[in-house]
Formats: C-alpha cells, structure tokens, sequence
C-alpha cells in the first residue's frame, strides 16, 4: 500500500505523489483528498471508510490530506507500506509568518483529549515553544485564548484559514483580541513573544 500526501490545498503535490497517483490501479481516499489529486487520477476511486486501512486492497494508493504523518492517515501504515510526504499546513502556516520550524511544537487537537492537549499546550508554551494546534470543534480559539488567559499567558495568536485556497485568509491578534475564524478548515499559531508577556 502506498500513502501518498496531497498537500493542504490546490497545487501542492509533488513529483514524487504525482507519479504514484498516476500508476496507482485504484485510489481510496477522502473526498477532498480525491478532489486535490483529481487532475491526475486515472483509476478507479473509492471514498474511504475505514480509516485503519486494515480492509483495504495491499495494491491501493491511499490519499491522505496534507502530510500523512501530520494528524493524517500514516499512523496507520504498516512497515511494508509506502508513505510518501505532502505540504503540511504545517509547512505553510510557518512560511506564511515567517516563523522558524525549530522552535515549534505542534499539537493536534483534533479527536483528542481535550485536557492531555491543555496540558501540553501549557508545557510547551511554559518552555518557550512557539505552537502550531490543529483545532477540533470542542477546543479551537476561544477555549485556547480561556486557558492562555486563566495561566496569565499573554501571547500573539494567528489563524491560518483555508491555507493555498483562492480565499485562504490569515488573522493575527492576541490573547486579549484573538482573531475570529470564518472556517472550520483553519489552524492555530501561538507565538510566544516577549513583549505580549505581561509579568
């Protein structure tokens, strides 16, 4: 099996991802995912339905949005399988601020515990990492700016909304007057900038 990344939006696959959804024998992905790689299917497609990817066929090419190994389909890759890389939100979040990957630790939110997540976003933020979050519907902006606001953590906040779309849109603010999201497919940057520290 291969699991192959279609980037975060439009235009973001690689050479390498092309090549293998053009001599895939048949494709399983999300309906998204399969519209970002659609110029290039020549098979067979299936909405996926199940997500450990146990029942399906060991020839099928697997599309995962973004990167697989970011909150994507990956995790459920066996040794013998193949994942081949995208272009994360990740990526582009950091690019679009100019924020440098080395000091940022990134959290998923997304199907998670909320409480595990607070509290590593806490740690981390206390360490003086910069975060990347992908949000989930029970923990996105305000529940974040709360818990920044109950520690005393003041900190520069942005949203990255529907990143390499035509209407991809990003909004700064801080802790005090965060910016709104106008999607549900959108991201969250806390940097952790000296001068927003209140203290």
């Amino acid at each position: 099996m291969r699991i192959v990344g279609v980037g975060a939006g439009p235009n973001l696959l690689t050479e390498e991802a092309i090549s293998a959804i053009e001599s895939a024998n048949i494709i399983f992905g999300s309906k998204r995912a399969i519209e970002l790689a659609g110029e290039h299917i020549k098979c067979e497609t299936r909405e996926i339905t199940d997500y450990r990817l146990s029942s399906l066929p060991e020839d099928a090419v697997v599309l995962s949005t973004g990167d697989p190994m970011l909150s994507g389909l990956g995790k459920f890759a066996k040794k013998e399988d193949d994942v081949i890389p995208g272009i994360s939100s990740l990526q582009l979040a950091s690019s679009r601020l100019c924020l440098d990957m080395e000091n940022l630790a990134v959290i998923t939110a997304h199907s998670r515990d909320v409480d595990q997540v607070m509290e590593r976003l806490i740690i981390e933020l206390n360490s003086g990492k910069n975060i990347f979050l992908l949000p989930d519907p029970s923990f996105g902006v305000n529940e974040i700016t709360d818990l920044l606001k109950s520690q005393g953590l003041f900190r520069k906040i942005s949203i990255c909304e529907r990143l390499a779309y035509p209407d991809e849109r990003i909004s700064t603010g801080t802790t005090e007057q965060p910016p709104a999201s106008e999607s549900h497919l959108y991201c969250v940057v806390i940097q952790n900038n000296q001068e927003l520290i209140s203290g």
